[in-house]
């Protein structure tokens, strides 16, 4: 909307206006396709809660949130990551996302597994291709998959983890996961998806405008920080 009012030199139409017009299909037709139009494809608005418990006892090496440097908090310094899994729903399948604070840049990729090994060793190539001033801090919950975060250690970085029940604290990666919803539905099978079309998937994500860059894209901020292309996406992993 508000990349369109920068095209367009004035205001076109509000993103409330969107919303109720699709809510108010809903309500009309009950034909819930219609939610597929919004950004987490919901049919109601609102939090879901989420019970249980965690398993942040079993973490070897775990720094709390609280001791990250400050310097992360505001986004203004590059270089600080938040990651997770997008899983789905046959057994097995998930994306690993990595989402840079400042530049609100995704790298996206398919592990051979969610264990704490694969996943590890993943972060460690993906990550690994940047330069040091981009290779600050990670962010994760409290997740076992990732378990073996320390191995970024070698790279430089510092690892530290969300208190418990409290994803809300890395909002960016979880926003990005969100976004990513509207190509890749939990129902997705993930098989079906070439590699090709992956890459197309998230060369899109980092390709849009957002309201907190500007209205310019994480590629573009990115690239300001780098002063070169480069590419967001990677290859699985090869055993």
């Amino acid at each position: 909307m508000n990349r369109l009012a920068l095209v367009k030199g004035r205001r076109v139409i509000s993103h409330e206006s969107i919303y109720r017009f699709i809510y108010g299909q809903i309500r009309r037709t009950k034909d819930y396709t219609w939610r597929h139009y919004l950004p987490r494809g919901k049919s109601k608005r609102g939090r879901r809660g989420r019970g249980g418990g965690s398993p942040a006892s079993f973490i070897t090496l775990r720094r709390p949130l609280s001791e990250r440097p400050a310097s992360a908090a505001d986004r203004r310094e590059p270089g600080h990551w938040e990651a997770d899994l997008m899983l789905f729903s046959t057994y097995g399948q998930a994306v690993l996302t990595l989402h840079e604070r400042h530049s609100r840049v995704l790298i996206a990729v398919r592990p051979p597994g969610k264990a704490s090994g694969p996943i590890a060793r993943v972060m460690s190539v993906a990550l690994g291709r940047f330069p040091p001033q981009l290779r600050r801090t990670v962010t994760f919950d409290n997740g076992t998959e990732f378990a073996r975060h320390h191995e970024l250690h070698a790279l430089g970085m510092e690892t530290f983890f969300c208190d418990t029940h409290a994803p809300w604290q890395k909002g960016g990666v979880e926003n990005a996961i969100g976004r990513m919803r509207r190509m890749l539905p939990r129902k997705t099978d993930l098989v079906t998806v070439t590699d090709e079309q992956f890459a197309e998937l998230v060369q899109s994500y980092n390709n849009t405008p957002r309201k907190c860059l500007g209205y310019r894209t994480p590629a573009e901020v990115l690239d300001q920080v780098l002063h070169f292309e480069c590419e967001f996406t990677f290859p699985p992993l090869r055993e």
